[in-house]
């Protein structure tokens, strides 16, 4: 770096400062990126709150057919290099730890990077709904990380943080269509764990 600050005449001294400039930017948002602030996660059941931080991008109706195998809604999250970047399960019940799975890394608009590209694969149940979440990697985002344990079914609260994606990137849930009432609209900036997105159907309503 001093070599290139010297190629184009600047002194060594100065070079020096704005290294060290350069290098405290850089922990400094590594510090920002790295953020987990507490969230306020409504007590009521009957809601579904953002599994991440940022826009709500997409609501789409799709047929889910590897794991709920039922018409879904789909909702898609947007995070910027600016979102805090750790998820939080959008409803209670039991987690289990469905799979990373290779894919490719088309930007996260594209429609097809919900089933093409690199994935985590989460399912959450409990006796009212099922929901799928899908950590999805970009051109940016290296790496997506469930924290739990991934050999067993875990007992999970709404608002638990469970994973990390790193560096911009796409979630997905999946609910079944009949089972939510969506609350959000797209364009909305949401708030993992905070944020009330859908509310739960009641059986026999």
């Amino acid at each position: 770096m001093c070599l290139l600050f010297l190629l184009f005449g600047v002194s060594g001294g100065t070079s020096l400062f704005l290294g060290l400039l350069l290098a405290n930017l850089s922990a400094g948002y590594m510090l920002f990126f790295f953020r987990d602030p507490d969230r306020a996660t409504p007590s009521d059941p009957g809601l579904v709150v953002a599994a991440a931080s940022g826009k709500l991008a997409k609501i789409a109706e799709v047929y889910e057919g590897d794991y709920l195998k039922t018409d879904t809604v789909r909702i898609s999250i947007f995070l910027s290099l600016f979102d805090v970047h750790v998820n939080r399960f959008p409803i209670g019940g039991f987690s289990t730890f469905l799979g990373y799975f290779p894919g490719k890394r088309l930007f996260t608009f594209d429609e097809k990077s919900s089933d093409v590209n690199q994935h985590n694969a989460i399912l959450v149940r409990n006796e009212e709904t099922s929901c799928l979440i899908r950590q999805i990697v970009g051109p940016v985002c290296r790496r997506v990380v469930y924290w739990l344990r991934e050999d067993k079914t875990t007992t999970v609260k709404q608002g638990d943080r469970f994973g990390m994606m790193k560096f911009g990137s796409r979630l997905d849930m999946y609910f079944p269509k009949d089972d939510i009432e969506m609350v959000a609209k797209i364009g909305d900036q949401v708030t993992a764990g905070e944020t009330i997105i859908a509310r739960i159907v009641k059986k026999g309503k």
